[in-house]
């Protein structure tokens, strides 16, 4: 059993009885007395567990009345080993996916626990961090004021006042929005809202917003169903009332990649008896899937609608041009 097993289980048998005598604890962990005193020391000095000797009782118990700092303990809240190690895991999944971001810095207090927990088991948490490695590709910075004010609006359900930044004009707009939901996807953050301005549902690219301000306004609130309605089933960002399906053939070579990959949640796919592989998607707006067609290369072919096959024939004739 590591020690982390063993605190774990100390402190369910503290919370379980009024008091707990050493020799039930050597007992139950099967260890020396020297052992079972490093131990509590640990519980005592690095995790801030306010166990004490009762001469009364003869044995250990907690002592609620010890201030322990500005600690709030959450029943059940003691891991295994396996567990300390996922959850590091997970923590350096999160600092990767959003580096100096809404979460990081009140989830810092949580790690540096998890840390001197992990210092307790059988590998050290730096292990965790140099053996998952997360590459992250197109990744644009955000502001994290943006994003805590973001997080406010959207928890108290308040209308935000942005300056926005629209790349593809290159412009910028002032307008009220009413934050609906965050997305994460491929690498960035998009916020989902009501844009009181064009009087429509908006998808805005924060690291765009250039300014923003929480408004005491209650937000606008759009049901669940017309966000995905409206935003949910073209392919990629980028929405539109109009959804189109694209059908896309893929060369035999390609099609073994394509096949195990998931564009969309409502495609549709199969091999024909040549191996090449044929997908439907539904898409809105033709930006996003184009790029995803051309970087196939002659491994891709459109097969419908034909605006689609006119929109990359077009790009691949602009390409031969510029690089010609």
């Amino acid at each position: 059993m590591s020690q982390t097993d063993r605190i774990a289980r100390i402190r369910r048998l503290l919370d379980e009885r009024r008091s707990v005598s050493r020799q039930t604890l050597l007992d139950q962990l099967e260890v020396s007395p020297a052992t079972l005193k490093r131990d509590l020391a640990f519980l005592r000095d690095t995790m801030n567990t306010p166990i004490v000797w009762d001469r009364e009782l003869a044995g250990y118990r907690i002592d609620p009345t010890q201030t322990v700092g500005s600690q709030i303990e959450l029943p059940g809240m003691w891991f295994s080993d396996k567990e300390i190690h996922a959850l590091l895991t997970m923590q350096h999944l999160l600092a990767n996916l959003d580096p100096g971001g809404i979460l990081a810095p009140h989830v810092a207090p949580l790690v540096a626990r998890l840390n001197a927990l992990m210092g307790a088991a059988r590998h050290p948490a730096d292990e965790v961090r140099k053996r998952v490695l997360i590459v992250g590709i197109g990744k644009r910075s955000a502001k994290l004021t943006h994003f805590e004010a973001i997080g406010a609006a959207l928890l108290q359900r308040k209308r935000l006042a942005i300056r926005y930044y629209a790349r593809g004009k290159g412009e910028e707009s002032e307008r009220d929005i009413s934050p609906q939901r965050l997305v994460h996807y491929r690498e960035n953050w998009y916020l989902d809202a009501w844009c009181h301005l064009r009087s429509e549902l908006r998808n805005f690219a924060v690291d765009s917003i250039r300014h923003v301000h929480l408004l005491k306004t209650p937000a606008h609130d759009i049901p669940d169903t017309r966000l995905d309605t409206i935003l949910g089933p073209g392919y990629g960002i980028f929405a539109g009332p109009a959804v189109q399906t694209a059908r896309l053939r893929f060369s035999p070579e390609r099609a073994r990649w394509v096949a195990a990959e998931h564009w969309h949640p409502d495609q549709r796919g199969s091999f024909d008896a040549d191996g090449h592989y044929l997908l439907e998607i539904p898409y809105a707006d033709h930006r996003e899937l184009l790029m995803d067609i051309l970087k196939h290369g002659r491994h891709c072919e459109v097969l419908a609608p034909e605006g689609l096959r006119a929109v990359v024939a077009e790009e691949m004739r602009q390409m031969s041009r510029s690089y010609g």
